[in-house]
């Protein structure tokens, strides 16, 4: 059985290109293993697909597993947390994806406290195209309750999908509201201190 020699990270594929500049970047270390963003559009596939592969990857990872993704990934009460309790892994501090982006510890909760925007970066904006309705008007209806779309830049790319956006803006009827050019530090900063939990725990187990 082939052993990883560096921690393992085990993430949704909606951070993929994010992740990959970091590592790239050498601004961590790791071993990253990506699941499909698609995966996010039913709980319980998500639940199966990532339990099976911390199992997996478990005997496999002397230098420990570390879990990106959100605390309410799998549901509202807990069912994350259950999880990672399971298989006694480490998990990034973060609501969400969109946490994790901006570092997480529930700085998604100061900007929106009040779960009002539709955040899109690039990776959204993809999966975004994947859940409009049949017609533009029951793309509008699912997205009525919102007041409008947060654009959130970590690559500096953002402009290379702005008719992407445009055609979001339309089809949903939200209007753009602000733009963040939010860089990686945030998704960095989240990783780098899962990253020290998971080796600090892996020394005291020794």
């Amino acid at each position: 059985m082939e052993t990883v020699e560096k921690p393992l990270v085990i993430s949704c594929g909606i951070l993929r290109k994010e992740i990959e500049q970091l590592l790239e970047n050498g601004e961590i270390d790791a071993t990253v293993h990506f699941l499909s963003e698609t995966l996010h559009n039913d709980y319980n596939r998500l639940d199966r697909a990532l339990d099976g592969t911390i199992k997996k990857h478990l005997k496999k990872s002397p230098k420990g597993i570390v879990v990106v993704y959100g605390d309410v990934c799998l549901g509202f009460n807990g069912e994350m947390k259950q999880l990672i309790d399971k298989h006694d892994v480490v998990k990034v501090d973060a609501l969400n994806c969109i946490d994790c982006l901006l570092g997480g510890k529930g700085k998604l909760l100061e900007m929106d406290p009040d779960h009002k925007y539709l955040f899109l970066n690039p990776a959204f904006i993809q999966f975004a195209e994947k859940i409009k309705g049949n017609t533009k008007e029951m793309t509008r209806e699912m997205f009525s309750m919102l007041d409008g779309i947060v654009l959130l830049d970590a690559m500096g790319n953002l402009d290379d999908y702005q008719s992407k956006i445009d055609e979001i803006a339309d089809h949903t009827g939200l209007p753009i509201l602000k733009r963040k050019n939010i860089g990686l530090e945030g998704l960095k900063n989240g990783l780098l201190e899962a990253l020290g939990r998971n080796q600090k725990k892996c020394s005291a187990n020794r």
